[in-house]
């Protein structure tokens, strides 16, 4: 007896952290149906026009604006910053160069130095 492979599939909201986008910007047909493990790996290898411009302009979800600031998610939070950026507001923020932004900059450079202190240990 042979035991028949089940496709993996995955909420709209799971798929959309995983392409890095936020799910309410996402065409409505995306946000109503069920993402399969192998529609996933289609979208990421070949992302369609919808995918390729939330990337490039936004709105971008809280985890991909504290990385293109280059700061943490609670940086995030200590600087303001609650809700989703677009690409322009971002660059405007990084053109701009607020002290709260240097300050969170440095303390993420101090985290990243001692975690790998620590694993070299």
């Amino acid at each position: 007896m042979t035991k028949l492979k089940t496709t993996q599939t995955m909420k709209p909201a799971t798929a959309a952290k995983k392409l890095g986008v936020l799910l309410s910007a996402t065409p409505a047909e995306f946000q109503e149906g069920v993402v399969s493990r192998d529609e996933l790996n289609a979208l990421q290898a070949d992302p369609p026009a919808w995918l390729a411009d939330l990337r490039r302009n936004g709105p971008h979800p809280r985890q991909v604006v504290a990385v293109k600031l280059g700061i943490s998610h609670s940086g995030l939070a200590r600087g303001g910053i609650t809700g989703p950026l677009t690409t322009a507001e971002i660059d405007a923020i990084k053109a701009e160069d607020p002290e709260w932004l240097k300050r969170e900059r440095s303390v993420q450079a101090e985290a990243r130095k001692e975690a790998q202190r620590r694993d070299q240990r």
